[in-house]
């Protein structure tokens, strides 16, 4: 029998992702807990495997559409246990047996099932219903007004038919991805009469060009979502024009964005366009057009971090100079042994430990404060961020319990998390609980910056490029000094100034002079 993998809640508050590689194709014979696909939340790359055995039959999404979570990924076929034969045949039989008019109807009931309304919207409150039981409804009609905790939205109807069941009452809570209401639509995959086949028949001798190249069209009107439609009426598009990639030719949002972005659209439109605006017509067909693409996964969730964090945090920047030459030397001094032992020793691991003994004399770097300004909550645990450039975005993954790792112990954590990163396949744990930031900004160029803080932490510290530059020495003479410039940028309403110079001339003077860190050594 066909069974339909759901996709499971895949990260807290995580609605949607997007499909980033089939793992299978349809006919592979998969077992149970295989790998089938990875996919790409807002903050990491997660691979589903399966939960049955059995023959993959049908591939829901293709890759880089957006899958939604509780709806189904993929079908499977699975051996069917010996009950269900008997009911299958007697299903057979009955079908076998139905009335010439229940064939030539080809009604069928499916239900409505409420689509998300909102970022980590999981239920509404049902506030009116537009419709009743027994009415006609058309694609697009609005049949219901639902509450959620931010807005008022109206749910409109995806396909043409009879309403015959509602599933709540006024007042009643809704759960997202659960049947709304049940409707009775034509089924277009019933055996139609021969009348209506001799009349489809005809109809496409007529217009063979209609046809052509265009989007199926059932009941007058081509496969498409509302969301599909909607773009389609703002750019003036008949749909029926644009061939659909989806199941049964169902024109998808690609195709039509697809259709739009090369300067299709109605005469009357185009018409429009050429006389409002002759040269900027000229101009876009003499270059290169503008092209446009979502903006999703791990870019979308920075983009909403970044713009909560400076909304809402006052951010204030300290800048600085350190010399760390005596740094770099005691790393090439350390490094052989460690590289004998499978450790990569860079110089991160030195910035944390000295970083995370700073904070011993200064906490309210490693503090937190509630929404209302009322509360500061300094944290046991220094869990250090550090900001890593990936081909899908910035990641933050962080190293747990700073102020317990030695040197080694934590160059192995940068390493692994590091790669995991890159590979952007790090876990949901280590991106989660950071307590400040390191951003190595320096080793892509640049002396200077000013950082965002990463919400709800205090302080981030961008480390800048390190430069071999003149200074004087304790006898006056000039010498050549590994230099680098860092830019703090701290929480205003729990950290001043004078904080942040202090905090940052101690965690200098450890890594100006690493041996001095040997003191304050667990």
């Amino acid at each position: 029998m066909i069974q339909e993998f759901i996709l499971p809640d895949i990260g807290e508050g995580i609605v949607e992702c997007e499909l980033v590689e089939w793992l299978v194709k349809e006919g592979d014979i998969i077992s149970e807990d295989q790998p089938v696909a990875d996919v790409m939340t807002d903050k990491a790359l997660v691979q589903i495997p399966a939960m049955h055995h059995g023959k993959v039959v049908k591939l829901h999404y293709k890759q880089g559409e957006i899958a939604k979570v509780h709806a189904p990924l993929f079908a499977v076929e699975v051996e069917a246990e010996t009950e269900a034969t008997g009911t299958s045949t007697e299903a057979a039989k009955t079908q076998g047996t139905a009335t010439p008019d229940t064939a030539t109807t080809g009604k069928r009931s499916k239900d409505f099932i409420l689509p998300d309304i909102g970022e980590g919207i999981v239920e509404c409150e049902l506030v009116e219903w537009l419709v009743k039981e027994g009415d006609w409804v058309e694609e697009d009609q609005p049949v219901a007004d639902v509450m959620t905790d931010k807005a008022l939205v109206q749910i409109p109807c995806m396909d043409q038919g009879r309403i015959s069941k509602l599933y709540y009452k006024q007042g009643e809570i809704a759960r997202v991805h659960a049947p709304l209401f049940e409707i009775e639509i034509e089924d277009d995959a019933q055996p139609a009469a021969p009348a209506a086949v001799a009349a489809n028949t005809a109809a496409e001798t007529i217009q063979p060009a209609q046809a052509t190249g265009a989007s199926p069209v059932a009941q007058g009107k081509a496969l498409a979502s509302p969301a599909v439609r909607r773009i389609a009426r703002e750019h003036n598009v008949d749909i029926s024009l644009v061939k659909g990639s989806g199941k049964d030719g169902r024109v998808l949002k690609s195709d039509m964005q697809a259709y739009v972005d090369a300067g299709h659209q109605n005469p009357t439109a185009a018409e429009q366009t050429t006389n409002s605006a002759p040269q900027t017509a000229n101009s876009q067909s003499a270059g290169k057009e503008d092209r446009v693409e979502p903006i999703r996964g791990i870019k979308a969730a920075m983009a909403k971090q970044m713009v909560n964090s400076v909304s809402t945090i006052p951010h204030f920047t300290y800048a600085e100079d350190m010399d760390i030459t005596d740094l770099i030397a005691l790393r090439k001094k350390l490094k052989p042994g460690m590289e004998a032992k499978g450790v990569k020793l860079t110089l991160m691991p030195f910035f944390m430990k000295a970083m995370a003994l700073a904070i011993q004399e200064y906490p309210v770097l490693n503090s937190r404060i509630n929404d209302d300004c009322t509360e500061l909550t300094y944290l046991s645990s220094v869990n250090i961020g550090m900001a890593v450039d990936t081909p899908i975005g910035l990641l933050v993954p962080n190293v747990k319990n700073v102020q317990d790792l030695s040197i080694k112990e934590i160059a192995q954590e940068v390493s692994r998390l590091t790669e995991a990163a890159r590979a952007g396949r790090v876990g949901q744990d280590d991106l989660k609980g950071g307590t400040i930031s390191i951003s190595n900004i320096g080793a892509l160029g640049g002396t200077v910056a000013t950082p965002i803080i990463n919400k709800p932490e205090a302080a981030i510290v961008a480390l800048g490029r390190t430069q071999s530059l003149p200074r004087f020495d304790a006898s006056g003479a000039v010498t050549a000094r590994d230099i680098m410039q860092v830019s703090w940028s701290g929480d205003h309403r729990i950290i001043d100034g004078g904080t942040i110079a202090r905090f940052c001339n101690l965690w200098k003077a450890y890594l100006e002079d690493p041996t001095a860190m040997l003191v304050d050594l667990h």
